[in-house]
């Protein structure tokens, strides 16, 4: 069992040492330096940040388990593709008939541990080098928000999950009891909301030229809204939400004109944009392993793998003429917004319009796995969203930034301005943005909607996912399983 334990540990080093330098963020050459090296180089700060962005980058972290973890068990999205190629579990995932030994919550879990671990490395670092004080602070600041990203998630699918605050010491039985023992989510939601509150602090509300498309201020704190949203435990929540997305609504953001422009090459880091995984398309190319090439449409005539599909019930769930429909949905036989007629004889008859690179009218190379494509993880379509939720619990103006959502996509005022409509309108605004499932589960309703939808939710055991079982044996069995499983 202490072998175990220790190997845990050891990974987490490692993994955190070997990804100082590799990956960078923007147009950095790879390095084969040992950490020691690059910390004497004057770009040393930087480039340990630009290895936590850059996970983000990675296939286990952004692309296939994440989407089907957050997505295809949600009834927004089915498996897709073709009925025998079941994506190793994705199938599953579908079904909700996983188990901890589904291969998709490895990955993430995996993933999530992995930039933590590149986090935790860049802060211990950073605190020692001799750099500018105001930009150690933002450098800081930019990876506390990363980390926190990687937290939120981990809470979101497990629940109450080891809480690594630093780099490891393999002496230490303090660090080998916190990677081997679950913290609560309650503990986790507390870390990342100290996080976010220091990192809002240090932050610049923008950037230009080559550092555009780094963690701002408004990022923070708009995460930190969605992290209080979620955190049920907490019965002030709602009023920390209406007061962090004001305080966001007044830092110049605005909704992109047209829907359909946020997903194209031409959206990327506008108006609208408060996070984005930032790609390049120039060769060679650094982009999101897989993520749109395993989302484009499959069979004769098509151009991917075609898992993560629409499902009937969210093309339903539009009202008429909603905007946000065909620019979320790709269906089969339509002509795309570049002339792309996409033909009858595609497997799928719907395809996730988000994940669309577009090969004649936004720059692309050839390389389908790592595309010059953005992937979006925060917009201030949600801000607004929030801000209306939590007026409508704790009081306020509610009706304004919901109906601003809602004529962007050419609606009319919302009939009823309650829970149930800024819910809907989450829905149709942020579908495929791997909020529905997690969304269903706060609100309370994941069982009915599911079930509805021919799911078999089990109340009491599918608000969380399993503890992947692979994690729980290199534990020596000190992490326990979550209910159910």
């Amino acid at each position: 069992m202490k072998k175990n334990k220790n190997i845990a540990i050891i990974s987490l080093m490692l993994l955190a040492f070997l990804s100082c330098n590799d990956e960078k963020f923007l147009d950095v050459n790879p390095s084969t330096e040992t950490p020691e090296q690059a910390l004497s180089s004057p770009t040393a700060a930087t480039e340990l940040v630009n290895a936590v962005y850059n996970k983000f980058l990675n296939w286990n972290q952004s692309s296939f388990a994440w989407n089907g973890v957050s997505s295809m068990t949600s009834d927004d999205a089915d498996k897709g593709s073709d009925p025998g190629d079941t994506g190793g579990d994705k199938d599953l995932m579908d079904a909700l008939s996983f188990s901890p030994t589904s291969l998709s919550f490895n990955e993430v879990w995996e993933a999530n541990y992995q930039g933590i671990a590149r986090a935790n490395q860049a802060l211990k670092f950073l605190s020692g080098l001799d750099i500018d004080e105001t930009l150690k602070k933002r450098l800081i600041g930019e990876s506390k928000f990363l980390r926190s990203i990687f937290y939120f998630r981990l809470a979101q699918m497990f629940g109450g999950v080891p809480l690594i605050k630093s780099v490891p010491n393999i002496q230490n039985q303090d660090d080998i009891k916190a990677a081997n023992t679950r913290a609560t989510r309650k503990e986790i939601y507390e870390f990342i909301i100290t996080d976010l509150t220091e990192a809002a602090a240090d932050l610049p509300t923008q950037y230009g030229g080559a550092d555009l498309g780094r963690a701002t201020k408004g990022a923070a704190l708009t995460l930190l809204a969605k992290v209080h949203m979620y955190n049920l435990e907490d019965a002030g929540r709602w009023q920390k939400v209406k007061d962090l997305t004001t305080q966001v609504m007044g830092l110049g953001y605005n909704l992109t004109t047209n829907y359909e422009d946020i997903w194209k090459e031409i959206g990327e880091n506008n108006i609208e944009s408060i996070f984005e995984i930032q790609a390049r398309g120039e060769t060679p190319n650094k982009g999101v392993e897989g993520y749109f090439v395993s989302q484009g449409a499959r069979g004769a005539g098509g151009w991917g793998w075609g898992f993560n599909t629409p499902t009937q019930d969210l093309a339903n769930a539009y009202e008429a003429n909603d905007t946000r429909r065909d620019a979320t949905i790709i269906f089969r036989g339509e002509t795309l917004w570049d002339g792309l007629l996409v033909p009858n004889t595609v497997s799928n008859p719907m395809y996730n319009q988000k994940a669309y690179v577009s090969k004649t009218a936004e720059t692309f190379n050839g390389n389908d796995w790592e595309s010059n494509k953005n992937v979006r993880i925060l917009r201030y379509a949600e801000v607004l969203l929030m801000n209306a939720e939590a007026c409508i619990e704790v009081g306020g103006d509610a009706a304004t930034p919901l109906n601003r959502v809602r004529h962007r996509a050419g609606l009319v005022n919302a009939s009823a301005v309650n829970k149930a409509a800024v819910w809907k309108e989450r829905r149709v605004e942020l579908a495929f943005e791997h909020d529905r499932y997690f969304d269903l589960v706060r609100q309370g309703r994941a069982g009915v909607v599911l079930r509805a939808h021919g799911k078999n939710f089990v109340d009491g055991k599918h608000e969380l996912f399993p503890i992947p079982q692979a994690q729980i044996d290199l534990s020596g069995g000190l992490l326990i399983q979550n209910p159910g499983y």
